[in-house]
């Protein structure tokens, strides 16, 4: 039996390691390092501080200059590198705090965004039961590493096991709770054929599944795969922060280097750099990111990549989805249209029979139609679902497949003219026996606010244009335009055509794009910002953003929550620097030691924090929405 194998990680230089890793403990020993200086009037605490937490924010930084990256800790390293040659180790003691600090801020700013996918992480084995070559017949299991899975395995997943990757079911009938990977309905029964998710916990039956995939590339896989990215994305307004920092830079060491050279003092140039050290862009913004995300997860918003809060104020494109995101994606039936000789009541039974094992939005509707009434549910022989090509299965004897008109004109031709006239509103066609047996008719009902939220996004948030891109037929989607006041639409789109048209509006505008975060997967990833819709759903692997609770009024609190955050970090990165701009005077004409010079811009830091703390501190986000 094989051993499990380690999981990849991206590769880092040892020292940054070390810095992401010892941030928090290298800002709490400085403190501890100033403390002890004091009880016991030594320097060697703040030596020991300056060497060990020093060295390797120095060495982090410098990687950063050797790519090209001249960013606002540049200054705090020439003064905390010009400190210890003076001899003014309590200064570079604090500069240490400051530097180390504001890492370990921006390193939990990344982590709280990605941390219903660590959540989800851990539920996953270690270990499969797969069934041995002697096993087939005998059911025999030996229990293997999950990294050790092959394509073809059969392996039994026990009752309430998570499924350790994603494959079919062979033998078996029960359920699984993949509300976390999908967001839809808690339990999914499960038959001969049906697929199955890996981290999909499984309910009171056992079922044996044939691996599809390798575990690395199983859904699981996948968002372990996008929460380490998310976890090493840096915030864009960090990078502005640095931006703005390469001109703060150059100008502090200018005036640090005129006021040594205007009075002979090396003293002065120390002093200088220690309170132009730009902390506010290197605390006050990651304090601000970590705001923003508490305050939209207080909302029911789950940000995964922080980028999303700087560039939601700056897209001017808006793109919807429709079942779901700007409806409430609980379609109800209201007409069976049936051909030939086929019974209403008998085709909607098996129907339902079916769609117990579909994911498919239209699955709750048929089953409760078939509750409301009275109809027994048939056990399904076999089933399949595959993207595109509709549910199909066996039941009694009897061959089932549930499509649509794209689909029916490409492989039924002959059965087009006993096809009903289109209608408004949602629609699937039910073969039986290869025959077109009837036509299923469903209205899905647009969100309250949905003409207020549409209405409200040029003047406020200035969206330029609007536009509603669905799979569902034309006649639908205009008229929910209409409704809506939606001048742009597309019908009838695949997967890969909306990925085309967000693709087209990206390049010339930044778009957002709403969808529910499962076949909308593509077009999330290519959009500026990517909002995944699903209560509990973390499916939006692609999505900037988890809207839990599918509202359109919590997308108008995530769109003020940007922009509220990108004013006050602003504020606080060129307020603090304006402020250090003044101390930085006083240090020149001699009023400023370094270390009272590092005390003020300490004192800088503090109002910077506070007012960037004024985001968490907000309870109520203004709504323009009824």
């Amino acid at each position: 039996m094989t051993t499990a194998k380690k999981k990849t990680k991206p590769k880092q230089a040892p020292l940054a390691g070390i810095v992401k890793k010892w941030e928090t403990v290298l800002a709490g020993g400085a403190l501890l390092a100033i403390a002890l200086h004091f009880i016991f009037a030594s320097e060697l605490p703040l030596q020991a501080a300056i060497f060990i937490g020093g060295v390797p924010l120095l060495i982090s930084i410098a990687a950063k200059l050797a790519k090209g990256d001249f960013g606002a800790d540049l200054l705090a390293a020439v003064a905390l590198v010009t400190a210890a040659f003076m001899e003014q180790y309590l200064a570079g003691t604090l500069i240490v705090l400051m530097l180390a600090g504001g890492q370990a801020l921006e390193s939990y700013a990344i982590r709280k965004a990605s941390y219903v996918l660590q959540a989800l992480a851990s539920r996953m084995p270690s270990l499969a039961h797969r069934r041995t070559e002697k096993g087939r017949t005998e059911k025999m299991l030996e229990d293997i590493a999950v990294a050790d899975i092959a394509v073809g395995d059969i392996l039994e997943v026990h009752p309430h096991e998570p499924c350790p990757v994603d494959g079919t079911v062979i033998e078996g009938y029960g359920s699984m709770d993949e509300a976390y990977l999908t967001g839809e309905p808690y339990q999914i029964s499960k038959a001969p054929g049906a697929s199955v998710l890996s981290g999909a916990l499984n309910g009171e039956t056992a079922l044996v599944i044939r691996a599809e995939k390798l575990a690395q590339d199983s859904r699981y896989a996948r968002i372990l795969n996008v929460m380490e990215q998310a976890e090493q994305r840096r915030p864009a307004l960090r990078r502005m922060g640095d931006r703005i920092g390469a001109v703060f830079t150059p100008l502090a060491l200018l005036a640090a280097l005129v006021a040594w050279y205007a009075t002979g003092q090396p003293v002065r140039f120390l002093a200088v750099l220690v309170v132009a050290t730009p902390c506010p862009l290197l605390i006050a913004i990651p304090v601000t990111i970590i705001s923003a995300i508490s305050m939209a997860a207080r909302r029911g918003v789950i940000i995964k990549d922080p980028v999303i809060l700087e560039r939601l104020p700056t897209c001017r494109t808006a793109i919807f989805d429709k079942t779901g995101t700007l409806t409430y994606g609980a379609p109800e039936m209201t007409e069976i249209v049936t051909t030939q000789s086929f019974d209403a009541d008998k085709v909607l039974q098996l129907t339902a029979s079916a769609e117990l094992y579909s994911k498919h939005p239209l699955a709750g509707a048929i089953r409760k139609a078939a509750k409301e009434k009275g109809l027994e549910l048939r056990q399904v022989e076999t089933i399949s679902e595959k993207p595109g090509q509709g549910l199909s299965g066996r039941i009694g004897g009897q061959d089932i497949r549930i499509t649509h008109r794209r689909k029916l004109r490409e492989t039924h031709a002959q059965d087009l003219e006993q096809l009903p006239e289109a209608a408004h509103g949602l629609e699937c066609l039910v073969l039986i026996d290869g025959r077109l047996a009837a036509a299923l008719r469903f209205h899905d009902k647009p969100r309250r606010e949905g003409k207020s939220f549409i209405g409200h996004l040029g003047p406020v948030h200035g969206i330029q244009k609007i536009m509603l891109v669905s799979g569902d037929r034309g006649a639908e989607v205009d008229y929910l335009a209409s409704l809506l006041g939606i001048e742009k639409t597309f019908s009838s789109q695949t997967p890969e055509q909306k990925l085309a048209i967000v693709r087209a509006e990206t390049a010339k505008a930044p778009t957002i794009f709403m969808g529910d975060g499962i076949n909308d997967a593509p077009a999330l990833t290519a959009a500026t910002v990517g909002l995944a819709f699903g209560s509990g759903s973390v499916t939006g692997e692609a999505a900037g953003a988890v809207i839990l609770e599918s509202s359109l009024a919590k997308v108008d609190d995530l769109l003020h929550i940007s922009m509220l955050m990108r004013a006050i970090a602003l504020q606080s990165a060129l307020g603090g620097m304006l402020l250090s701009f003044i101390g930085m005077g006083f240090a020149c004409a001699g009023y400023l030691s370094p270390v009272s010079g590092a005390l003020l811009q300490e004192g800088i830091d503090i109002l910077a924090i506070l007012n960037a703390l004024r985001l968490s501190l907000q309870r109520n986000v203004h709504s323009d929405i009824t």
